[in-house]
């Protein structure tokens, strides 16, 4: 890893822990401020700043790390709390059978501009009611090094279990995402595992592992890749590979400017057999006190300057919902744009599982991850039994992920 690259992470880590020290809370003291629980790739500057000066408010965030964390941040909350919530779409249900989610007025966000796979209200709906918006979306599927890994290789799902890529791989380190990847792998619907399924996703994942060098967050497999540590990420996708430059971070591309050029050796794919699609939602929170805010803020990102600066993010790049997003040449090659209609077709929308099967599936992660030293792997009989879900995402999900 070069000097410049382990600064770029130094700093990184040291303005999060910053920023969360100095406002871990929701600020409640003046209608001026507008709260909102998002992903890091919410929290340019640039991207807040038009609406901060046209509205005379400002932004205040939090970041979030899985939807159960959301689901325990509102669900203790006060009334006036939190405004806006940006998570797993799929997720949106979930928390508007709890009452925590504002309906909202489909006519309100038009969707001529959306892919219709995209822009369908099923994943943002509950008993017939919207509750959730799409905004961004990208793919949990595999990112490679294509000087060293041939591309036509990583069509094939299964690819990254052969010998010959042994201490070559990185596994993104989010347990719901690449078990859902590994159960595609087996010919399984991510949707519908049962626990019949368990051993054989078991022995797979941990096959998997046997064969990778890393497990890491966003970050680690993102630089890992950039530096040559490995040649492919399992889980990875634009987000992994676009915007990254030689020296292994993110660059942003602003409105008034080019993207830089990206980097050819570094690229993504979606198998034949199929990727996990991730798409993030824009939902307002019932007991927000500034809901007429809160809607202009939803309207706001789904706008194709918004969108734009929402698909260069500093923290990652991904897939504007908007296909009017003003992106150049360059940009759109690094996104793969005129891959998105096969990579949609071809991916399965982030899968939504009960409390008893999101434990067994996490007891299982957490079964064949404890072991780091590259040994043999365990045997489902080891598996600890699961606990329940709860309110807590645990160590296993990043605090910043697509």
């Amino acid at each position: 890893m070069s000097a410049r690259s382990r600064r770029s992470i130094l700093a990184a880590a040291t303005a999060f822990s910053l920023l969360a020290a100095m406002a871990p809370t929701p600020l409640r003291a003046a209608d001026e401020v507008l709260n909102v629980l998002t992903w890091c790739d919410h929290e340019d500057p640039e991207l807040l700043g038009p609406f901060e000066q046209a509205n005379k408010v400002r932004i205040h965030f939090k970041d979030i790390d899985g939807t159960e964390a959301v689901r325990g941040i509102l669900r203790q909350a006060q009334a006036g709390d939190w405004d806006v919530v940006i998570m797993e779409e799929t997720a949106a249900p979930q928390l508007a059978a709890a009452g925590l989610l504002a309906p909202l007025d489909p006519a309100v966000f038009p969707a001529t501009d959306i892919p219709p796979a995209i822009a369908s209200p099923a994943s943002g709906s509950y008993q017939g009611q919207l509750y959730s918006v799409p905004e961004k979306y990208g793919f949990h599927a595999v990112a490679f090094n294509q000087a060293h890994v041939s591309a036509p290789d990583m069509d094939d799902i299964n690819a990254p279990w052969q010998p010959r890529y042994k201490g070559r791989i990185a596994i993104y380190d989010s347990y719901l995402p690449i078990l859902s990847y590994v159960a595609l792998a087996l010919g399984l619907d991510p949707d519908h595992l049962t626990e019949a399924d368990l051993p054989a996703l078991h022995d797979k994942l941990a096959a998997l592992r046997a064969n990778a060098s890393l497990v890491g967050d966003t970050a680690s497999v993102q630089q890992a890749l950039a530096d040559g540590q490995v040649d492919i990420v399992v889980g990875g996708g634009g987000w992994t590979t676009a915007g990254v430059d030689e020296g292994g971070t993110v660059t942003t591309a602003d409105a008034d400017a080019h993207a830089p050029p990206p980097r050819p050796d570094l690229t993504f794919t979606v198998p034949r057999q199929g990727g996990i699609r991730w798409q993030h939602g824009i939902s307002i929170v019932e007991a927000s006190q500034r809901k007429a805010l809160a809607l202009a803020f939803a309207r706001y990102l789904r706008t194709p300057a918004a969108q734009a600066r929402l698909a260069t993010s500093s923290c990652y790049w991904g897939m504007p919902a908007n296909t009017r997003a003003p992106l150049d040449d360059a940009t759109r090659a690094a996104l793969h744009w005129a891959q998105q209609p096969a990579y949609i077709a071809a991916s399965h929308s982030f899968p939504i599982v009960n409390d008893a099967m999101d434990a067994r599936l996490r007891a299982l992660w957490a079964d064949v991850m404890k072991d780091t030293s590259g040994g043999t792997p365990p045997t489902p009989a080891s598996m600890a039994a699961p606990q329940p879900a709860g309110d807590a995402t645990g160590a296993d999900e990043p605090t910043a992920q697509p």
